[in-house]
């Protein structure tokens, strides 16, 4: 008796940690990307043209006011570039250069100028 209570029990164990191991691994493939601050150095160009620039005017297709986004918060810019991306938000050139980023291209830029001040 005492065998088999010792067999049921580590059956029990192991089938608890294989679904464990199995959610984590699930959970883990759901997370969303991690920033690298270092990766994006080599992504930023696209940016600086219109983000660098202190006070610029853009004139097209109307005259718009380009945001500092140096030292914004790194979910404002991740959202801000997913609705561009998705076409909830909508501006002839952030469209196409959101359409370009992956997802973790999207975190390293959000990490990036989330650091800058």
């Amino acid at each position: 008796m005492k065998l088999r209570f010792s067999l049921k029990y580590t059956v029990s164990v192991l089938a608890a940690s294989a679904s464990c191991a199995i959610a984590g691994q699930a959970f883990a493939a759901d997370a969303a990307p991690v920033g690298n601050v270092q990766n994006a150095r080599d992504k930023v160009s696209m940016c600086i043209g219109c983000h660098g620039i202190e006070g610029y005017k853009a004139t097209f297709p109307e005259l718009y006011h380009v945001p500092m986004i140096a030292g914004q918060n790194a979910k404002y810019i991740e959202t801000a570039l997913n609705e561009y991306k998705k076409g909830a938000r909508s501006h002839p050139t952030m469209d196409a250069i959101a359409g370009s980023l992956s997802d973790q291209d999207i975190a390293d830029l959000a990490a990036y100028y989330s650091n800058l001040k």
